[in-house]
């Protein structure tokens, strides 16, 4: 006796191309996401390079200076004479505070010394200079 099947012999598929889709969406979402989690406290330089620069651990305190000579503290305009007592106000008693500074490449070395020198009259604090990554 034969039995007549009325289902074809064809082979059942996946398909996969929406499964790539989301799979694609789901990287577009991650890359994106670790974009926003950088920080970077400075504002943006042209840092010089150096062959043996070293991560220091996160500075409380931030000083920049641009191109054009202008200083800042975490991001806003400060005079270098007011470093000291803005510094020091933020800072509880007996607390160390970590300074590094972000010259740029162009800025005048002798505003560089100059908020260096600054810097150092805060007692605690330890200063550390921005540099990038030499290859």
């Amino acid at each position: 006796m034969r039995v007549l099947d009325d289902e074809s012999d064809d082979s059942m598929e996946i398909n996969i191309l929406p499964m790539i889709d989301v799979i694609f969406a789901i990287l577009a979402f991650f890359i994106m996401s670790t974009l926003f989690l950088t920080r970077f406290e400075g504002l943006p330089v042209n840092l010089p390079e150096s062959e043996t620069a070293a991560l220091q651990p996160e500075a409380k305190f931030t000083i920049t200076l641009d191109a054009e000579g202008q200083v800042f503290l975490n991001r806003e305009p400060i005079q270098v004479a007011a470093l000291k007592n803005t510094i020091e106000q933020q800072l509880n008693p007996g607390q160390e505070a970590t300074v590094i500074i972000h010259g740029d490449e162009a800025a005048n070395y002798g505003r560089v010394i100059e908020i260096m020198d600054e810097v150092r009259t805060i007692e605690g604090a330890k200063l550390g200079m921005a540099t990038q990554r030499g290859e």
